[in-house]
């Protein structure tokens, strides 16, 4: 039912520990049958097909029942335009929850030219909470803190599984998954239909100088953290096949690097952007992430690439219980038989001591490597995060002084508080926006931050708020990009901010200039 349904993203939304958010869909599984808790999964997981149902379109239906200046102002207290919808809809009679397959059907199946009217008949019989969960799940964007891959834990600790093996067959399973649930409840293990299916990566830990002290160099081996996409090439038996580390299929937007997969096996590397010896920026490699189709002059000017890490199955064998050492040695032996201009093996670094290897990643050769991975000799390839096995080292982040200058309310838990900040450095006189961020501060400096704009707002824009231009804070971020779609014509890589700068006053806060020198540096040889 959609009350259940409703109840559990309830729940997860207002818990922010991953063990008990795991307990609330564990006991969610347990107690609601198929299809309804398979169709919950898969809204978790993203892996339900429904009509895409637009804010503009929820935004037209609203306008038909609700006064424009009354949803104006609710959307700009209440932050999230499902939840808006939900509290300020005409309250419907009191009627029996429809099952949440029935709600999935009618989405999925309703033409297009009936979806609007569809959607309002639906609205009109539910409660607020049933009506929330019923546009969370139309619209896809449900908020309630749960990956992908802690929705198959779920699934795995209710039935006692292995979550490997869960991941492994997950590609060749689809909603509402009762195959799955079956095999959870003592059923039979589902046979995996899907060629080329996709194996959980294995994972690394950050580490930094005090912890690496506590290791024996010896025993590591380390190469350079690329600045790409973590990738798995898949051939088997004449079906290739491109994963993410998350296992999302995005093969289509890389033919290029499809037909270089002439081999029968799994490799785990990194994608780039390689023109001869050069490695594109992360930027390079965005113009081609997500497309359906390339063109062939964005194949001849944006070149894909893998450089390997490791070898997970070659030949039909499967090498990932074999120490770290021995499949290296595999994978430069496999590589042999490839095209070296599209795959080829992420170089080994020399040292001895840590201190060989700080000295390697305070003066990286590619202004594309992001810092160092160190892994054990030893290791096999394990899914998920191993204690003590890989590490990754990253340089330092970059650092700049900027100024707040929009805010929006968060959601689920933060939805009582503005937690998206937007904020700005000077060029000419004037700020211009440089970057975004939602995390990174404490709960208290959240609540610090939330009571400036409140305080302090100039202007209303729907949910945003502008503020006066008078708190620095200090941003730390990985890159920079360059990009059209921002005036400042700059894009931070995962900005988030640092500490709030109390002592410094705005006039004082970093420039474009700045920004782009910078830049610049970044890609200086």
């Amino acid at each position: 039912m959609i009350a259940g349904f409703a109840d559990l993203l309830e729940r997860l939304a207002f818990t922010p520990r991953r063990n008990l958010k795991l307990a609330h869909l564990v006991q969610y599984f347990a107690t609601t049958p198929d299809p309804d808790r398979g169709y919950a999964l898969a809204a978790l997981t993203g892996d339900l097909d429904l009509r895409t149902v637009t804010p503009s379109l929820l935004r037209g239906l609203v306008a038909e029942r609700v006064d424009a200046e009354l949803f104006a102002l609710s959307y700009d207290f209440v932050g999230d335009l499902a939840e808006t919808i939900a509290l300020i809809w005409p309250d419907a009679p009191d009627g029996t929850p429809p099952a949440l397959s029935t709600l999935v059907h009618e989405l999925r199946d309703t033409p297009k030219t009936q979806l609007p009217a569809r959607i309002i008949a639906r609205l009109d019989s539910l409660p607020p909470a049933h009506r929330y969960a019923y546009l969370k799940l139309a619209t896809g964007g449900l908020r309630v803190g749960v990956s992908a891959r802690l929705a198959r834990q779920a699934v795995a600790d209710y039935g006692r599984l292995d979550l490997t093996e869960v991941e492994e067959l997950w590609h060749g399973l689809t909603p509402p998954y009762e195959s799955l649930f079956h095999w959870a409840e003592n059923g039979p293990k589902p046979v995996n239909a899907a060629r080329a299916p996709f194996r959980p990566v294995m994972l690394s830990t950050a580490t930094d100088p005090e912890a690496l002290a506590a290791l024996t160099p010896a025993e590591y081996i380390a190469e350079w953290k690329w600045d790409g996409i973590r990738v798995q090439a898949v051939s088997d038996q004449g079906t290739r096949r491109l994963y993410s580390r998350t296992g999302d299929d995005i093969s289509r937007a890389f033919p290029d690097l499809l037909d270089a997969l002439d081999f029968d096996g799994v490799i785990d590397g990194e994608l780039l952007v390689r023109r001869g010896d050069q490695i594109g920026s992360f930027n390079d490699l965005q113009t081609r992430l997500g497309r359906k189709t390339v063109s062939a002059k964005l194949r001849a000017s944006h070149p894909a690439a893998l450089r390997a890490y490791d070898l997970l199955i070659w030949q039909g064998t499967d090498l990932r219980d074999l120490p770290l050492t021995m499949r290296r040695a595999m994978l430069e032996t496999a590589l042999t038989t490839l095209d070296p201009a599209r795959i080829d093996a992420s170089p080994l670094l020399p040292f001895t001591t840590w201190g060989d290897l700080a000295r390697l990643r305070a003066a990286p050769p590619d202004p594309v490597i992001e810092g160092l991975m160190i892994k054990h000799r030893a290791s096999p390839y394990l899914a998920g995060r191993i204690k003590g096995h890989w590490f990754k080292w990253k340089r330092d982040p970059m650092r700049v002084d900027a100024v707040l200058i929009y805010a929006q309310r968060g959601h689920g838990k933060r939805s009582g508080y503005y937690s998206d900040f937007t904020f700005g450095v000077w060029d000419k006189g004037q700020l211009v926006p440089v970057g975004k961020a939602y995390f990174g501060f404490t709960d208290a400096e959240l609540k610090e931050l939330d009571r400036f704009v409140r305080n302090n707002t100039t202007d209303r824009f729907g949910p945003v708020r502008a503020v006066k231009p008078e708190m620095v804070v200090e941003v730390a971020f990985e890159g920079l990009n360059r990009s059209p779609r921002h005036k400042s014509g700059l894009a931070m890589r995962f900005p988030r901010i640092a500490r709030i700068r109390t002592d410094k006053p705005a006039q004082e806060a970093d420039t474009l200039a700045s920004l782009m020198a910078l830049l610049e540096g970044q890609h200086r040889p």
